[in-house]
């Protein structure tokens, strides 16, 4: 029995090493064949890959974009090339092209809001409305442009903060691109006495002669306004100026410091907030 037993394992062997045999005989060139051509393929893929970096960088066209893009070159040429080295094993691709079409339909609708934000990333990208350093305003949120990727752009402000929009929200959105800087608003009175043309002439100098403006000779000081009436009584004095948005605030503080400065060296008054009561006897 044990000899039998011995027998049969030696059998079973030697129809799996004859079967190997085989299959290595009859398919060996086809897999080497395959195998090569799969290598030949990725050094091709890599080329091809390169060559579209190149390009874009040659044409100055996004860096976001163009690892996008040869990421994806990539990708194609290595599908395309298993499919030909599966070909050349024998094995049919219609029913594995089948079942992907399937499942990309499924992970399409699952996936819906996150290729619509690649979608709005590769919007942003090529009709480049705003860049990195830009300072944007969308939604009621805005900050200095840190970062665009394909998903979502990354914003920051001068507390160091990082703020994650989504590309589907700022694509077909009304956007505010103002560049680098930031706008500073400012209104304060002044006496119905003073000399406004001095005044303005003043102000406008120091915001010239500012090193934290930027471009203050284009700053804008005027009259913008006249209260008599209320607790607010004088010439109201409007200033609008350009600060670095990365030190909005630093800039902001320390040029109204120098402007009241200014007007307290030229004896300038400020009317106080005047409220009347009237009091009446009976």
């Amino acid at each position: 029995m044990e000899e039998q037993g011995l027998d049969q394992e030696i059998a079973q062997l030697q129809n799996a090493y004859t079967a190997i045999t085989e299959f290595l005989v009859q398919y060996s060139f086809s897999i080497l064949g395959a195998v090569i051509i799969f290598l030949i393929g990725l050094w091709i893929a890599a080329k091809v890959a390169n060559l579209v970096t190149r390009i874009f960088e040659k044409h100055q066209i996004d860096i976001t974009l163009s690892n996008f893009t040869s990421n994806f070159v990539r990708i194609l040429i290595i599908v395309m090339v298993g499919i030909i080295a599966l070909g050349k094993l024998g094995i049919s691709v219609t029913p594995m092209v089948a079942a992907i079409g399937a499942a990309s339909l499924g992970a399409g609708l699952a996936l819906q809001g996150m290729l619509a934000n690649y979608a709005a990333g590769i919007t942003i990208i090529v009709t480049r409305p705003f860049i990195v350093g830009n300072t944007i305003e969308v939604k009621g949120v805005g900050g200095l442009v840190k970062d665009i990727h394909l998903g979502m752009t990354v914003l920051t402000n001068e507390e160091g903060e990082e703020i994650n929009i989504p590309n589907k929200h700022i694509v077909g959105e009304i956007l505010h691109n103002s560049f680098a800087n930031k706008l500073v608003e400012t209104k304060f009175n002044i006496s119905y006495q003073a000399n406004t043309e001095e005044v303005v002439a003043m102000l406008a100098k120091v915001l010239a002669d500012s090193p934290r403006v930027f471009e203050g000779d284009k700053a804008q000081v005027g009259i913008n306004d006249f209260n008599s009436i209320g607790i607010e009584i004088g010439i109201e004095i409007g200033i609008r100026y350009w600060v670095p948005t990365d030190s909005y605030f630093q800039d902001k503080y320390q040029t109204n410091a120098e402007l009241f400065k200014a007007l307290k060296q030229a004896n300038i008054e400020i009317p106080c907030p005047v409220k009347q009561i009237h009091i009446q006897e009976h």
